[in-house]
């Protein structure tokens, strides 16, 4: 009795077991074949793609602006962006620095890049830029012109040679026979801006579009030889990119009409 009851209970655990593993297979067998169908993972679920540009520091606010558009017709995109000198990027380049994209703020500096071959094509003239005089505002020391920033009583910062803006204001003090002084050459206009704004300088050469993006911290002024350095800004896409595509929808981006609309607004001449 005992034994036919025991035997009983076995056979309805077999039968459990048996429909327990038959769901499981029902289930694992969906699962295998949504594997071989779709096993690859949806435009949701894709890991995100990077995609690292180095411009000059004078393109901050206008490709931060570019970038959150660009994500949005990208989804999946993180756009990185580096700002610094164009002739610290084009050295970090060189170096083997990862970047997909660069964009300078001078032709020769992207030189510097198209040489070695670097490039995935040749790049495209994208913006032009002019420098301006930038004062605090209301211009305490009433400067007016060039010819006065070469007065030793003005405290005047400008970009080091090497730098696209450093190399414009060597052409505008030679086309106006101007000998200035400066008491600081830094390694990007954002840097000059910053010496103005902050009191440690009476005027710095920057460019138009950086009196413009600083708003009320400083004062622009113009000056006739301004238009005999007009800077060039060339942007390619890098040879050693990993996502070439992505690397060609920014240049688009940035030489397209959108790109360009921003551009102007921020105060950049047209390529």
């Amino acid at each position: 009795m005992t034994q036919r009851v025991s035997t009983g209970r076995l056979a309805g655990s077999v039968a459990v077991a048996a429909a327990a593993l038959m769901v499981m297979a029902g289930c694992g067998g969906g699962s295998g074949d949504s594997g071989a169908q779709g096993g690859a993972p949806s435009g949701a679920d894709a890991a995100p793609q990077t995609l690292n540009v180095f411009a000059a520091a004078s393109l901050k606010d206008t490709f931060t602006t570019i970038e959150k558009q660009f994500e949005q017709e990208n989804p999946g995109t993180d756009v990185t962006l580096t700002f610094a000198g164009s002739s610290d990027l084009a050295t970090q380049i060189n170096n083997g620095a990862p970047a997909d994209v660069f964009a300078s703020a001078d032709d020769n500096n992207m030189k510097k890049v198209t040489d070695p071959g670097l490039t995935a094509a040749a790049p495209a003239r994208f913006a032009t830029n002019t420098l301006q005089i930038a004062v605090a505002p209301n211009n305490p020391k009433g400067i007016t012109s060039l010819a006065q920033l070469a007065d030793p009583a003005n405290k005047v910062v400008v970009c080091a040679p090497q730098v696209p803006c450093g190399s414009a204001a060597q052409k505008v003090e030679k086309a106006a026979g101007v000998d200035v002084k400066p008491v600081s050459e830094e390694q990007d206009v954002k840097s000059v801006l910053s010496k103005v704004t902050s009191g440690n300088a009476d005027a710095g050469l920057v460019y138009v579009t950086d009196v413009t993006a600083a708003k009320d911290a400083v004062q622009g002024v113009s000056f006739p030889d301004a238009d005999k350095a007009v800077n060039n800004y060339p942007i390619a896409a890098l040879k050693s990119s990993k996502n070439q595509e992505l690397a060609n929808k920014w240049v688009q981006a940035v030489t397209g009409p959108t790109g360009q609309q921003t551009l102007k607004a921020a105060g950049f001449g047209a390529p």
